[in-house]
């Protein structure tokens, strides 16, 4: 790892303390290409160019690029130019190191004088350096200037380093490096959860770099020597699903010893005398020759002394090896040392960067083999000092997370740059909050931190540490007793985190929000809150100058406040509005009553407490006198919910907001039409409007709400909504490249699945001749105050915005009043027409997603758009739609009405597995409160064993008390134990468990479950235990020893205490967007879905460097970016470099997601693909294996993406001419592809063409014309006789009905003539590498379509056309459609 020394005091100068030190680490590493040649390919110098600027290297084609971009979406908002501004030229430096040649390194003017140290920290000739300085001519160079600002600095300059003295920080920090370079290559950081450490398992499946074996291997023709047999596990019908092989050994892990011991020696700290001669500190070491000795780290260096464990003797050994570094020290008293030492930084240098940088957010593994605990002074030392960021080295000791928080938000926005400076500092430190934030509430509930209302019982304790408030997820004083108490407790820290995410996506200047981190560990619920400067010398109820602290008794309001939540009604929909207070009074809100606005000490304005910023859910609200829609009765709603916070989702009301926007604009033209009818005359007022309003107003209208919703990143709430999309299909693409044209259509309405309900699919085909009148419509809509239309029009309007609900009288504008039936809440009777409105609003609001929403996720599922493939992937396609997940039980019952239950088995089953697991995971965290420590491992593992052990009476092992000495024990059975009795966790049996998880999925998710053990279960949905042990495992952060466990024996249980390793923390947090680097990313995509591949190919390299800009190296939708990148680089013909990119989408998914998150097992495929485009045939293989393993592991076997697996193993195999392995894994893909795509489908007549193939290879002919004939059928009917499609496959039958007859005909001879028959020789065809590419290709959903010169000018002067009609505003609908109609003609999946 590079260091992650505490290198940065906060008082740096004209520097934020925020975004220093630990970036230089993680910034930018994949990005820059050219710059790493000379520098030995460490990760660190690319490190370092991209902390403030785009990046260094790229800087060439950043010239070249940014006219383009600028027309790509000016649109938006015109930041495309301003990109050249971050990219200067970069230039090369000499560096001359003590002991080592000069070498060149290249840099950016933009970089600080810090990187270089970075970088030079890194390199494997100088990685054990850090206490020296940079010199040019003899003038030290400033830590945190910037290269540009330096004198004399240019091409070819020689910088020195010279070693400086060291300080008691200095030292450690020293020492602190050099334990991580030991450690380098040590996974147990990233078992433990440590230190933003994860996993990533891909170069064993590589043999290292991908890059480097490609020229190695390519030398001999790679057929020969392929071992392709998978191991058993992996093959078609297999019902083993092995735990083991989930994390394969990797044998760089046996670490090479270069110490035994490295440690702080008991002598420290250093006696006045001594400190009077330099001494810093003591160390004690033993080498692997076992011999002890005492060094002491002084100003000059490190030498060895005359002390022993029990004699303190500080004067200088004979001879005393004083040296600079610690390494060189070492090197001289040890040669196993010198020699592990060396190759053991040779193989830390050769591993690729991202699988050694930290990932922005912690990621925990649920596995782990057993790993030896080793001595380390650095881990002990952390342990006990509250080591969070830099404590002990800045002034002042802890961080102000407020200040930090709230001074990034403020940081100047106005154009590119800045936004990406002040992007990146929001994210740097909400990272570095996140993660103390978490290790705070682990404390908390370990224990370890003080309450600052220690008299109080526990559950109402609430805890200040290193500046971060904790407090527990239960009622406290009644305060949620009306609404649920501790349900309500519970739900509340996350509807308000969801508040904070979508007002800190609306990001307005003055209003500020609280760092905000919920945190699950050990069955408590801990929100940590970043503290308002003065909240705590004051009463709560002096502070609060706007809302309610009592649930709307007693109201305030403010008037500061209203106009900065004024700015976030429209985006947020919240509609402003007047309640009652105490005395009878009127009071204006524009939020919910809970939400608090206090003015802090710093007097910025702070709002909290934003767990009703969303309006209510009325499907889970019974309210006593209201009638839900006919609709929603039906299907048994309202139904009655643990708390009445149960709210809507922000996607669900844009969503909604959009449908009805459609509906708005139906019922006008309609009006309109029916006017024009009765009397033409009206014609002619209504186009001499639209002229003006159609191009210049037409964006920023009320439609534009929309529009943000979506483009600024905030409405793709969880991943990034490439992710979501499994095979980046074209809906998800579309409807990314759809927010660019900033049109009113529907930005968002697709990413939310377009909600076309069979119904309204019908209404919109009715209204088509009138579209053209609509269209304009609109465009005289948006002269908002209506000042412009004739009073025909007006009335027209008036009606139509009755119809929908609209706010306005003159405009489309929806927006909700989040108060509605709020216990408590009472409004003035003058308004109460208004809040009947509302009340009808949200009865629709909730109708719509029972009768719009569910069935188009389900349609999605059918029709493949949407495949999820666990729980988490289940729970993100719910939630794109606006469904929450305590629908699942309905939606699972809707599934179970569908009449083509058979092709959504798949995702039936994972619906259960969720169900399952969340119904466990609610009963698990209570019965972990009752737990002490000293038994959890116990208490865990039994509970296990009653959720998933077939063994009938499981008994838990009560911890034997170790402690407890004899005398005592006997004193002790007549004394009852104090609070109470811990031990009533161990009494929980496998059939009360079961009972009880009915009994939970029946009262939370109203789902009958008839289960009385975990076998019926799994006999009944089909499931696989391993799966359920999975979804728990990861859903309450338990890790388990990575082993075979036999869940099946009747005899003993299957877990056992020592089985569990850990238990982490499930954290949520906000995840802060790069809004600029977005916009170019879907700029590109849209660029790409129209057939600009080159141009696309440049917006998305750009959006690549802005990403890594802001959230350094590793992050999700630097993933995202990255798969996109390859798949076009493979597009274009570059295999080469869309192998590079894929590795780096692959490891990146594997650090950041998971090692089999569903993410990961679709990256692995690509890269399977792109590997044997590149000749390399038995790692494509060795991947495809992996993806095949993940994949039964993550959902079993039975899934529709398992066929494009086994379809992508039978062609590699086919091609190796392995063809009896092939037909097992074609003829599995076949049988699936018949199930969930029906027999008459496209993709299975392209399986049965597949598998015919196959046959003809192996000569037997009979079959492969029989499969055949199935596909030709299937053409004919589906496509008809003229189609190319059809053609082909008869054009094959013909061919394989001649290849049959001359093999009959052979036959024949060699009967009759026996012996002496001249035998033809027949064509045995083994498959060309050019078919099976071409067959793979197409599976993938990639097709190359030979275009001339002639044809690609023609398609691109279509598009131009259409743009510019579609700018023109006259041609709504073919611009509509233009990128469906283009879809079979460009190369994109």
């Amino acid at each position: 790892m590079v260091s992650k020394t505490d290198d940065i005091p906060a008082s740096v100068p004209d520097c934020n303390p925020v975004d220093l030190q630990r970036d230089g680490a993680q910034e930018g590493t994949g990005t820059s290409k050219g710059c790493l040649k000379e520098s030995c390919g460490c990760a660190g110098h690319s490190a370092g160019t991209a902390m403030v600027n785009g990046d260094g290297a790229h800087t060439e084609e950043g010239e070249s690029k940014q006219d383009e971009n600028s027309e790509a979406d000016g649109g938006e908002d015109s930041n495309e130019q301003e990109v050249i501004v971050i990219q200067d030229t970069g230039f090369t430096v000499k560096i001359q190191a003590p002991g080592t040649e000069p070498f060149d390194l290249q840099v950016s003017p933009q970089e600080m004088v810090q990187e270089i140290h970075q970088v030079l920290m890194d390199r494997e000739d100088t990685c054990h350096r850090t206490c020296f300085s940079l010199q040019l001519d003899g003038n030290v160079l400033d830590n945190f200037a910037e290269l540009k600002s330096i004198e004399g600095l240019q091409e070819g300059s020689l910088l020195k380093v010279v070693e400086e003295p060291y300080t008691v920080r200095e030292a450690r920090i020293h020492v602190r490096h050099i334990r991580d370079l030991l450690k380098s290559l040590d996974p147990s950081d990233a078992y433990n959860g440590v230190d933003c450490n994860s996993l990533s398992f891909l170069s064993i499946f590589t043999d290292g770099d991908l890059g480097d074996s490609g020229k190695r291997k390519k030398k001999g023709t790679e057929l020969e020597q392929i071992d392709c047999t998978p191991p058993e596990h992996i093959l078609p019908g297999s019902k083993e699903r092995p735990l083991v092989p989930l994390q394969p050994q990797n044998k760089d892990w046996k670490p090479m010893q270069c110490l035994k011991v490295l440690t702080m020696s008991g002598w420290n700290p250093p006696p006045g005398n001594r400190k009077m001669h330099g001494d810093l500190m003591y160390l004690y070491i033993v080498t692997v020759e076992e011999r002890h000795v005492s060094v002491t780290a002084s100003t000059r260096g490190f030498y060895l002394n005359q002390s022993t464990t029990y004699t303190f003797n500080p004067k200088p050994a004979n001879p005393s090896f004083l040296s600079h570094s610690l390494v060189e020290l070492l090197s001289q008293i040890s040669p196993a040392f010198k020699k592990n030492f060396t190759s053991l930084q040779k193989k830390r240098v050769q591993r690729h960067p991202f699988e050694r940088i930290a990932t922005p957010f912690q990621v925990y593994s649920w596995t782990a083999p057993q790993v030896d605990h080793a001595m380390d002074c650095v881990r002990a030392e952390d342990a006990y000092t509250s080591r969070l960021g830099y404590e002990e080295h800045i002034p002042g000791q802890t961080r102000d997370w407020n200040e930090e928080l709230q001074t990034t938000r403020e940081l100047p926005r106005k154009n590119l740059p800045e936004r990406l400076l002040r992007e990146r500092a929001i994210f740097k430190v909400h990272s570095d909050f996140a993660a103390a934030a978490t290790r705070g509430a682990m404390a908390v509930i370990d224990g370890n931190v003080m309450a600052i209302n220690p008299g109080e019982e526990t559950r109402m304790q609430m805890f200040i540490w290193n500046n971060i408030f904790f407090s527990l997820g239960f009622d406290v004083r009644d305060h949620y007793r009306e609404l649920g108490g501790d349900a309500a407790a519970h739900a509340a820290p996350t509807n308000d985190l969801n508040g904070v995410r979508a007002y800190g996506a609306v990001d307005v200047e003055g209003l500020y929000t609280l760092g905000t981190v919920v945190v699950d560990y050990r069955g408590y619920r801990v929100t940590a809150q970043s503290i308002i400067p003065g909240i705590l010398e004051r009463e709560q109820e002096q502070s609060v100058i706007y809302g309610s602290i009592d649930f709307g008794k007693t109201v305030v309001s403010h008037g500061k406040y209203l106009e900065l939540l004024d700015k976030t009604s429209r985006p947020l929909k919240v509609q402003q509005h007047k309640v009652m207070n105490e005395k009878e009074e009127s009071v204006e809100l524009c939020s919910s009553v809970e939400c608090k606005g206090i003015i802090g000490n710093d007097g910025r304005h702070y709002i909290l407490d934003l767990l009703r910023t969303f309006p209510p859910d009325l499907n889970f609200l019974p309210v006593d006198g209201e009638e839900l829609s006919a609709e929603s009765q039906r299907q048994g709603f309202p139904r009655q919910h643990r708390h009445r916070l149960a709210c809507l989702r922000q996607e669900l009301i844009e969503a909604f907001v959009e449908h009805r926007y459609l509906l708005f604009m139906k019922m006008a033209a309609l009006q309109l039409m029916q006017q024009k009818a009765n009397k033409d005359s009206s014609k002619t007022d209504v186009p001499a409007i639209t002229e003006t309003s159609a191009t210049d107003s037409g964006v920023d209208s009320t439609q534009t709400t929309a529009a943000q919703a979506s483009t600024d990143g905030t409405d793709p709430t969880d991943n990034n909504n490439t992710s979501a999309a499994p095979q980046m299909a074209p809906e998800s693409e579309e409807s990314s490249s759809k927010p660019t044209t900033n049109g009113p259509v529907d930005p968002t309405g697709t990413q939310n699945g377009e909600c076309r309900s069979p119904l309204e699919g019908k209404e919109l085909e009715e209204s088509i001749p009138g579209l053209a009148q609509a269209k304009e419509l609109a465009e005289t809509l948006v002269s908002e105050d209506g000042s412009g239309m004739d009073p025909k029009s007006r009335e027209v309007v008036l009606n139509a915005c009755r119809a929908v609900g609209s706010i306005s009288n003159t405009s489309f504008d929806i927006r909700f009043n989040p108060d509605i039936f709020s216990p408590g809440v009472r409004f003035p009777e003058d308004t109460l027409e208004d809040v009947q409105k509302q009340k009808q609003l949200l009865k629709d609001a909730a109708a719509f997603l029972v009768t719009c929403q569910i069935p188009s996720l389900v349609k999605d599922c059918l029709d493949h758009s949407t495949l999820p493939m666990d729980g988490a992937t289940l729970t993100e396609a719910l939630h794109q739609r606006g469904i929450n997940v305590r629908y699942l039980g309905t939606v699972m019952e809707f599934v179970d009405k569908t009449p083509a239950k058979a092709q959504l088995e798949h995702f039936y089953r994972i619906g259960i597995v969720e169900l399952i697991t969340r119904c466990a995971k609610h009963i698990f965290r209570t019965y972990l409160q009752g737990v002490e420590l000293s038994a959890l491992s116990a208490a865990v593992s039994h509970f296990l064993n009653c959720f998933l052990s077939s063994f009938p009476d499981a008994v838990a092992h009560l911890p034997p008390d170790e402690l407890v000495s004899r005398r005592k024990s006997r004193k002790r059975r007549n004394r009852v134990p104090a609070g109470g009795d811990n031990t009533a966790w161990a009494s929980l049996t496998p059939s009360e468990l079961w009972k009880n998880i009915a009994t939970e999925a029946q009262s939370y998710y109203h789902f009958k479950m008839q289960c009385e053990s975990v076998d019926q279960v799994v006999e009944k949905y089909a499931l696989q235990k391993t799966t359920l042990l999975r979804e728990i495992s990861v859903k309450t952060g338990i890790q388990i020893l990575l082993k075979e466990y036999n869940f099946d024996s009747r005899h003993k249980p299957a877990f056992t205490e020592e089985d569990i390793l850990n238990i982490f923390p499930v954290v949520k947090h906000v995840n802060p967007k790069a809004s600029d680097a977005f916009h170019f990313f879907q700029s590109g995509q849209a660029k790409v879905q129209q057939g600009f591949l080159k141009e696309g190919c440049e917006l998305i390299n750009e959006a690549l460097n802005l990403f890594n800009n802001v959230y350094g190296a590793m992050h999700v939708e630097i993933c995202a970016c990255l798969r996109l990148l390859a798949r076009l680089n493979y597009i274009m013909g570059d295999h080469p470099e869309a192998l590079s990119n894929q590795q780096k989408a692959v490891l990146m998914s594997e650090r950041v997601l998971g090692i089999e998150h569903p993410n990961t097992i679709q990256e692995y495929m690509h890269l399977a693909l792109y590997c044997f485009a590149n000749g390399q045939l038995s790692t494509a293989l060795k991947l495809l294996y992996r993806a095949r393993y993940l994949m039964l592991l993550v959902c079993g076997e039975d899934h529709p993406e398992m066929a494009l697996i086994d379809n992508n193993i039978g062609l590699v195999l086919h091609g190796v001419m392995e063809y009896d392995l092939s037909l097992r894994f074609l003829e599995n893909a076949l049988t699936i592809n018949t199930k969930y795509h029906g027999a008459r489908s496209l993709k299975v007549a392209l399986s049965h063409h597949l598998v015919a193939r196959v046959y003809e290879s192996k000569a037997e002919f009979r079959s492969a014309l029989q499969h055949e004939k199935e596909g030709y059928t299937i053409y004919k009917n589906q496509m008809g006789e003229a189609h190319e499609k059809t053609k082909e496959s008869s054009e094959y039958l013909k061919y394989l009905t001649q290849q049959a007859v001359a093999l009959q005909r052979t036959m024949n001879e060699i009967y009759k003539n026996g012996s002496s028959a001249s035998i033809m020789p027949l064509k045995f065809t083994a498959p060309s590498m050019a078919s099976i590419l071409e067959q793979l290709n197409i599976i993938n959903g990639i097709i190359f379509i030979p275009l001339s010169q002639k044809d690609l000018e023609n398609l691109k002067a279509e598009v131009q056309r259409r743009q510019q009609l579609q700018e023109l505003g006259k041609s709504e609908e073919p611009a509509e459609g233009s990128p469906l109609e283009l879809e079979d003609k460009i190369p994109v999946d």
